[in-house]
């Protein structure tokens, strides 16, 4: 039995036909800050990139402009005592 695919998120109507290269400042800086609250939430850089009809990259740069530090790729790792059987 096949895995369910996952889900694709649709773009939001604000990001919608935004991704241009001649972005206005406004525009820009409404990507930086969404980027940057979702990020924090702990939506992945795929999901915001979904979001914001960006590419995974764009969002890269946006959040390194906001100051963000990136999170390691993958999953987290199980910390070692929820490793361990009780």
């Amino acid at each position: 039995m096949p895995y369910p695919s996952r889900p694709v998120l649709e773009a939001l109507p604000e990001f919608q036909g935004t991704a241009t290269v001649r972005q206005s400042a406004e525009q820009r800086e409404r990507l930086v800050a969404f980027s940057a609250e979702q990020y924090r939430a702990g939506r992945s850089l795929r999901q915001i990139a979904e979001l914001t009809d960006r590419s995974q990259t764009a969002i890269r740069r946006a959040l390194r402009q906001a100051g963000i530090q990136l999170r390691d790729p993958g999953a987290p790792s199980a910390s070692s005592d929820a490793a361990r059987p009780s």
